[in-house]
């Protein structure tokens, strides 16, 4: 279904409004899907990219510098972040030893597993849902990265 059926409206100002539109009506339909994989291990979107970025790292530990730098959503609280995270015992925090200052932040066993989890639910949910072949996603992804400038 097309987004003026979607959304039950027949003009739009221009194709870049309806185009707007649609990013921002896309962005929330695959948000609802992403929280119901997530609420099963109570966490948000935000958990959940706050653990990628700290598995995905090279390196064993980062900062939290490092993670505000490549959220998604960085108007988010990253301190209460990683605090439901650590209570939930998906990640580490311990003071850095070089300088006391520093906060060090790595990711538990169990941290991996829940990302390795969610990793394997949201990639079958992703193809009972994600109609476009590699190359249409490819596109897609080119002309997001060419909106944004």
């Amino acid at each position: 279904m097309g987004i003026k059926e979607e959304i039950k409206q027949e003009r739009f100002k221009s194709n870049a409004e309806m185009a707007l539109v649609n990013i921002l009506y896309t962005y929330n339909w695959l948000k609802d899907r992403q929280q119901g994989i997530l609420k099963e291990h109570n966490i948000l979107p935000q958990h959940y990219n706050v653990l990628r970025i700290v598995n995905g790292n090279k390196s064993k530990v980062v900062f939290p510098g490092q993670i505000k730098e490549v959220m998604i959503d960085r108007g988010r609280d990253l301190t209460r972040l990683i605090d439901k995270l650590v209570n939930l015992g998906l990640l580490c925090r311990q003071h850095c030893d070089s300088n006391r200052r520093m906060i060090e932040i790595s990711i538990t066993d169990k941290g991996l597993k829940t990302v390795e989890d969610i990793e394997i639910t949201l990639s079958k949910e992703m193809k009972s849902f994600f109609h476009l072949s590699e190359k249409d996603a490819l596109v897609l992804s080119n002309l997001l990265d060419k909106l944004r400038g």
